[in-house]
């Protein structure tokens, strides 16, 4: 039976394109060396992601029952969420377009045997 603990963080200020990068770091990997490789990593939105992950693991050991020795990072999955639209005065009264994009970001832990 393959049992699992999810985590999620809502409304992340970054671009999905710049969170999938981090998250595909930690994609299979275990959970020891997934936390290694986010506290080290230079992205500065690696900071939230870890938060979600520590989050996952506090689930899975306190909702679930799982070992933490055994846990694995199933599936990270990045999903995109509002845009806010701001504009920028320009030259000759135009305006340009800001976009300020957010995402909404998924995390499953799930205990392999042997991992």
């Amino acid at each position: 039976m393959n049992r699992s603990a999810k985590a999620s963080i809502m409304r992340l200020r970054t671009s999905p394109q710049k969170l999938n990068l981090v998250t595909t770091l930690i994609r299979n990997m275990k959970v020891s060396d997934a936390l290694v490789q986010l506290t080290f990593s230079s992205k500065r939105i690696a900071y939230d992601v870890k938060k979600c992950l520590q989050s996952a693991i506090a689930n899975a050991e306190n909702n679930m029952g799982l070992d933490i020795d055994n846990l694995v990072v199933e599936s990270a999955t990045v999903g995109r969420a509002m845009v806010m639209k701001r504009f920028k005065a320009r030259a000759r009264g135009r305006g340009a377009k800001i976009i300020k994009p957010f995402s909404n970001l998924y995390i499953t832990v799930s205990e392999k045997e042997g991992a």
